[in-house]
């Protein structure tokens, strides 16, 4: 004999499944993010390994997604590698062979570079900004003053992923850093950031919304004053990605990046629409 259904309790337990189904698991916090890493350096000091070295021995290496590449213009054969999840990578006889610089940093997931050849000077912008399911949050922004030896974490910890660093051709104390920000959640710390002291401080001097944030970012080398930005709207879900938004567009600064004014929007001949995605920069060199 079969048992009466009670219907009454379906429809609660039909919004209880959706409401599950739809929960986001809370983002860890930055803070959170850094203590963990600080833990993790003080169980490595303390471990009875910490001395063994390891090598790789085959049978192969599968490099992955590059990210970025930063060339010495005098002397093509001498360049830096980003990859997506592996770190930083040198070489000076056109990549006959590589030395790995960032192994000993908490994070291998990297978006950009930028290189100071005069100085030897790197800028590492963590996280990468291809919006897939193995793209990986970064912590930030770090400086190497020594050609890659040792390294400097200087802030952004929230950033999550960064599209691009850009250096001032003259002064080596201004660079500017589009934060595309977090990938799963909104957030806050997103959009063009610009230092003046040599990242000691950072001001965010471009901010559209928590779910727009900036994908790529050029200068003009004949004048560093005018900055052009790109800002995408784009969020992500286990089940969903929406790579397009009404408030994707392009901005333009004549100030060096301190104030910005769209020029993508009302009668700019820009398409007005949500179907806006991804967008890449270039500003001739002459």
């Amino acid at each position: 004999m079969y048992s009466k259904v009670n219907y009454s309790l379906l429809l609660p337990l039909a919004l209880l499944v959706t409401v599950l189904s739809n929960a986001q698991v809370k983002p860890t916090s930055a803070a959170e993010r850094m203590k963990i890493t600080q833990q993790r350096a003080a169980l490595e000091k303390k471990s009875i390994l910490n001395s063994i070295a390891f090598r790789n021995i085959g049978p192969s290496v599968m490099s992955g997604r590059v990210t970025d590449i930063d060339a010495n213009p005098a002397d093509p054969t001498e360049f830096y590698v980003a990859y997506a999840s592996g770190g930083v990578w040198y070489t000076n006889n056109n990549g006959q062979s590589f030395t790995p610089l960032f192994d000993s940093i908490d994070v291998l997931t990297i978006g950009d570079i930028a290189v100071n050849w005069k100085t030897g000077t790197i800028w590492v912008g963590s996280g990468e900004v291809n919006s897939s399911r193995s793209s990986y949050a970064g912590m930030g922004m770090y400086k190497s003053a020594d050609k890659g030896k040792t390294w400097k974490w200087i802030g952004l910890p929230d950033s999550h992923h960064i599209g691009k660093v850009q250096l001032h051709p003259t002064d080596d104390n201004i660079a500017w850093v589009a934060v595309l920000g977090h990938l799963y959640s909104p957030n806050a710390e997103r959009g063009v950031y610009k230092t003046t002291d040599g990242g000691q401080t950072w001001k965010k001097t471009l901010y559209v919304d928590d779910n727009t944030g900036a994908v790529d970012l050029e200068i003009n080398p004949q004048n560093p004053a005018e900055v052009y930005a790109a800002m995408w709207y784009r969020t992500r879900r286990a089940w969903d990605f929406v790579a397009a938004g009404a408030t994707t567009g392009i901005y333009k600064s004549t100030d060096g990046g301190n104030t910005w004014t769209s020029i993508t929007k009302g009668a700019s001949g820009f398409p007005q629409t949500d179907k806006i995605g991804r967008i890449g920069l270039a500003v001739s060199p002459s």
